[in-house]
């Protein structure tokens, strides 16, 4: 899998234990920011992200600021994006399973490293289950298609 990778000054020691884990795992990954602890605005990492995933560039994503509540928000911003903040393994995998997320987001100043990549492994091995699910996922859909039109109309 190729998974885009970011975080923002509060989160970037997570992300480097994180990019260490994508290594373990054989998946590739593309760092697009912050590359040291200087102060960064999250929403420029959380965009650029968002918009890898929903071009094909990424397979996933993985955003880490101070609380991953940020990254998320901006994230799910973006049409097609379903951003998940995830403090425990068993959310990030019924993120996955259920919600078909493609963004994990996570919180530096909550989860320790061991925790964290608990949390990033079973987001990364679980898979959308579909079935029942799928309908779900389509209402979400729909729910963007509708904003997203009444938007253009508008404009």
């Amino acid at each position: 899998m190729r998974i885009g990778i970011g975080s923002d000054h509060a989160g970037f020691d997570l992300k480097e234990e994180i990019k260490g884990l994508l290594e373990e795992l054989g998946h590739e990954y593309e760092d697009v920011g912050c590359f040291d602890k200087g102060s960064v605005d999250y929403p420029d990492i959380a965009y650029t992200v968002a918009k890898g995933v929903m071009s094909g560039e990424y397979d996933l994503g993985i955003l880490i600021c101070g609380t991953g509540i940020g990254m998320s928000i901006v994230a799910n911003k973006v049409k097609g994006i379903r951003a998940a903040l995830c403090l425990d393994p068993f959310t990030a995998r019924k993120a996955r399973e259920h919600n078909d997320a493609n963004v994990l987001c996570l919180g530096g100043w909550l989860l320790g490293s061991r925790l964290a990549r608990e949390v990033a492994r079973a987001f990364l091995e679980a898979e959308f289950q579909g079935g029942r699910h799928e309908r779900r996922v389509g209402k979400i859909k729909a729910i963007e298609d509708e904003e997203f039109g009444t938007l253009k109309k508008k404009g």
